[in-house]
């Protein structure tokens, strides 16, 4: 798995490697000298690692490059840029903000000068004075922009003239490649930004690595693709930093997926059971129940009302049926196999008899410390009854969805704030919480996240949800970690999808073609055939 930084994270290491200004002023005279060297080198190392991703970008037939370059070490990094393109006989315009004349940092007036040497004065327009004289330069949709105006050191909302260049730069739909975030947008989860204030990026080149901001749908439009540059930073830094997030791959998956030994019976794989359907809502309990068939387990068992006997029986022939003898919804919530992977939800519906049922056979859990994974109704029926979230058995899974998470703790403006909050109540409820999204995150009681790599588009489909619970449970029946079952039931939930959407299409992937794709999807990670996550971009 691959390190997703914090802020913090990312700031410590890139000190370590080239110090910090403020420090450096302090040095004695033949110290300072060195340091900024070393800063120097940096620099241009990254300047050069961004001119060979732009070179790559822009490929053949694009129009002009025209760098936006702001006075701190961003300005740097893109004015080295600008100078090793020169060098590879690229012509680039340069706007430089230089209000006022004095705000350049030592950095940032060094990499000026380099490329004033290598590109000539008029390739550079300086701005000191962005008054009724300053001209926005020309974009047309073949420019590519270079934003390097601010990074992620400047942390807050753009103002006044940098606020009127972010929406000029996107007014225009140019091809642009921001150098470490786009300019105006913050990596603070907690914080709410108004995205036509900010530079949307098609390509965004990040330096030590991504941080959790790059996984929020709501940032999307603004960095576009990412890529980490292929620069060096201080070794020991690096190796010292304890990420608590990370990027799931098929490398990890493949560690912790079940292995069948072919002296395996079933009664060796585990028993799964099903709490699903009511009336009118039998195909979630369908597609939970063939999904978990699909996981590896060796027996399945669907427990719902008396009407989705023939409906379970003809449709998912290999998994047995159970009823409380109720015609239309589930009452009675009972394991009488004490079934080694137990889930609930799917298709359930908000009856009061099953909201009674549920809230009993959340207690007995509890009290048996016996971990459930818990989605749709069921999850809806605890937000109708918040009392029942305090026995949500420990080391429990629940799947929500934006929807259901807002419902469960209350309503969040974005997909950051309910990540913030999953932290939190998991850690309170010390239960694992899959919030679902384009680039699902599975929040540990440790306070980790891993977030998955292998979705798609193609999951955004009816019963996908139900599918996914099925196949958690299959794999907690498997004697998987609960925590470790979520993970890996999300990445194989998504290579489903793919391998689903190669036959289907992606507009034409049900949630039945997910689920007959679980056990390719298994084979595929094990094999290591192809890895059908994208771990560097979207």
């Amino acid at each position: 798995m691959k390190n997703i930084y914090s802020p913090a994270d990312i700031k410590r290491i890139t000190e370590a490697t080239i110090g910090r200004l403020e420090d450096i002023e302090t040095l004695e005279p033949a110290h300072r000298d060195a340091m900024m060297n070393r800063r120097s080198a940096f620099i241009e190392e990254v300047g050069g690692a961004v001119a060979d991703e732009i070179l790559e970008f822009r490929g053949h037939g694009r129009g002009d490059i025209l760098v936006f370059a702001g006075d701190g070490i961003c300005g740097a990094y893109a004015l080295e840029c600008a100078s090793a393109l020169a060098a590879e006989g690229v012509k680039s315009k340069v706007i430089l903000f230089n209000i006022g004349g004095n705000l350049l940092s030592a950095d940032t007036v060094a990499a000026r000068d380099k490329f004033i040497a290598a590109a000539g004065r008029d390739a550079l327009n300086e701005v000191i004075n962005p008054g009724q004289d300053f001209q926005m330069p020309h974009i047309s949709r073949r420019t590519t922009v270079v934003d390097g105006i601010f990074g992620s050191d400047y942390g807050k909302p753009l103002k006044g003239g940098y606020q009127a260049v972010a929406r000029y730069i996107n007014e225009h739909n140019a091809h642009v490649v921001a150098i470490d975030v786009p300019s105006g947008m913050t990596t603070d989860l907690a914080v709410g930004m108004i995205n036509r204030n900010i530079v949307h990026a098609e390509l965004t080149l990040t330096l030590v690595g991504p941080t959790l901001s790059f996984f929020m749908p709501e940032n999307y439009e603004l960095t576009g693709r990412w890529r980490v540059l292929p620069v060096a930073f201080d070794e020991k830094a690096m190796n010292e930093t304890q990420c608590s997030a990370h990027l799931v791959d098929s490398g990890a998956i493949n560690t912790v997926l079940p292995k069948r030994s072919r002296a395996a019976s079933k009664n060796d794989l585990g028993h799964t059971l099903v709490f699903a359907g009511s009336y009118g809502m039998l195909g979630a309990a369908v597609l939970a129940t063939r999904a978990a068939t699909h996981s590896g387990c060796g027996k399945v068992t669907c427990h719902g009302p008396r009407c989705a006997f023939f409906v379970l029986q003809t449709t998912v022939p290999s998994a047995m049926f159970t009823t409380d003898g109720s015609d239309i919804d589930i009452r009675h919530f009972d394991d009488p196999f004490d079934a080694d992977g137990v889930a609930a939800g799917p298709g359930i519906g908000r009856s009061e008899a099953t909201a009674a049922g549920l809230e009993n056979f959340l207690k007995s859990c509890y009290a048996s410390r016996k971990p459930l994974v818990l989605d749709a109704d069921a999850l809806n029926i605890i937000a109708e009854h918040p009392s029942m979230l305090d026995f949500i058995p420990p080391r429990s899974i629940i799947t929500p969805h934006a929807g259901e998470f807002d419902r469960l703790f209350g309503v969040q403006n974005s997909q950051g704030t309910r990540l913030l909050l999953a932290l939190e109540m998991s850690a309170r409820l010390k239960i694992t919480i899959v919030l679902k999204g384009p680039w699902t995150a599975t929040v540990w009681a440790d306070g980790s996240v891993l977030v998955n790599t292998s979705g798609t588009e193609a999951l955004a489909t009816a019963g996908s949800g139900d599918v996914l619970t099925g196949l958690m449970a299959g794999l907690v029946a498997q004697k998987m970690a609960p925590e470790v079952a979520a993970v890996a039931a999300v990445y194989v939930h998504g290579v489903a999808g793919r391998l689903a959407a190669e036959r289907s299409g992606i507009a034409g992937t049900t949630a039945e073609d997910i689920a007959a794709f679980i056990g390719p999807a298994i084979d595929t990670i094990l094999n290591r055939r192809s890895d059908a996550s994208k771990t560097t971009g979207k």
